[in-house]
């Protein structure tokens, strides 16, 4: 009589302890910084808050908190700089790229006095990262007025602190992800010096990135949220619903948000290999990377599988 019991308890343990596991298994933690080029993972966790598949969101004030938690597999993949990832692929960090967060939606901000490449000669130029397509973009944008870094102070600088700094004084231009170009516009502190268009068409910068550790483990789900994520951006690429996202999880000034998704693309999130290539070109003339991973050792190829399979 007292077995009985006993063993019933030691039944429903072992089911509460693999219902917990699923549990777990279907919830996939994603890293993101408030800024407008993320709004493909609140697209992605609206998609599927219906679905078996639970989409928790955890955001970061610094992309050096996020790629933390990226790499020692504390969160299961983010929204993040292109070219961390690709960096801390290249240092053996086991991470995989499933597709771009948008393309181009990124502006040089400078002061109203500068009104061309050519006067940023001597400048300070603020960028959020060394391992970023801002600086790829500060590099072509003094190429083209025959300038090379040398000739400027390029600093690296916390996005939110940007406009601030500019209307100080402390920097005399910027370039940084979204919304922080359209602050400075909307409050008229500064104005459009080149936008990414001008300067690399159809430009990469952010990127959904997975620790392959996460892949592994949760594949299933991973491949579930890599389907909704592309839906995502073609769900973005109203401006309606792009506005809705933006407001609901930013919560921004609306004149900001319309002008920074009047930059900014989202209707095609595909990683090509050209688009991949040509990026990793990039980094290593710029110096940004000497060593950028390959196409193939980088890009999570199961998200096309699952693709074909839908």
């Amino acid at each position: 009589m007292i077995r009985k019991p006993i063993a019933l308890l030691l039944a429903l343990s072992v089911l509460v302890g693999c219902s917990s596991k699923a549990d777990n298994n279907k919830t996939i933690n994603l890293g993101y910084l408030p800024i407008t080029h993320a709004l493909s993972v609140f697209e992605t966790k609206e998609i599927l808050d219906q679905d078996n598949v639970h989409i928790k969101l955890t955001k970061f004030s610094n992309w050096a908190d996020l790629m933390d938690a990226l790499n020692a597999g504390r969160i299961d993949g983010a929204s993040v700089l292109v070219e961390l990832a690709m960096k801390a692929k290249s240092n053996g960090i086991d991470l995989k790229a499933v597709a771009l967060g948008h393309k181009d939606g990124n502006v040089i901000i400078a002061k109203k006095d500068i009104k061309n490449l050519s006067d940023l000669k001597g400048k300070t130029i603020a960028i959020p990262h060394a391992q970023s397509s801002h600086n790829i973009l500060i590099q072509l944008a003094l190429e083209k007025a025959h300038l090379s870094k040398n000739d400027v102070k390029i600093i690296q600088l916390a996005p939110s602190e940007m406009p601030s700094s500019l209307n100080s004084g402390a920097i005399d231009a910027y370039c940084v992800a979204e919304p922080f170009g359209a602050v400075a516009i909307n409050t008229k502190i500064g104005h459009v010096l080149k936008t990414s268009e001008e300067l690399w068409q159809n430009s990469i910068c952010c990127a959904m990135v997975f620790n392959n550790a996460a892949i592994t483990k949760k594949q299933t789900q991973i491949n579930q949220v890599i389907s909704a994520y592309k839906q995502a951006g073609k769900k973005l690429a109203k401006r309606k619903e792009a506005m809705r996202i933006a407001s609901k999880y930013l919560g921004q000034d609306k004149a900001v948000l319309k002008q920074s998704l009047a930059w900014i693309h989202f209707d095609d999130l595909t990683l090509t290999q050209e688009d991949y290539d040509n990026l990793a070109l990039k980094v290593k003339q710029d110096g940004i990377n000497p060593n950028p991973p390959s196409y193939q050792d980088f890009i999570y190829q199961g998200a096309n599988a699952h693709d074909k399979n839908a």
